[in-house]
């Protein structure tokens, strides 16, 4: 499938963590726990957890605001 004419909303810092598209909306999804590991580079995972859930999950950007999948923590 081709999708290079849509315009995908993208969480910065988070490219890693992009596990596929939701077809239906044309928005990226993204894996929670991957997101976590990727701030924990920087922070402690309950500090990691917290600023997650308020800063990028919490973010309502648009109709295109990405899925967050709670996999695994």
């Amino acid at each position: 499938m081709n999708y290079e004419d849509e315009l995908f909303l993208k969480a910065d810092g988070f490219d890693d963590a992009i596990i596929g598209l939701d077809e239906s909306s044309m928005r990226l999804i993204y894996s929670i726990s991957k997101c976590i590991t990727i701030l924990c580079r920087d922070m402690s995972e309950e500090d990691a957890i917290e600023y997650f859930s308020f800063n990028v999950q919490g973010s309502y950007v648009g109709e295109k605001t990405p899925i967050w999948c709670l996999d695994k923590i």
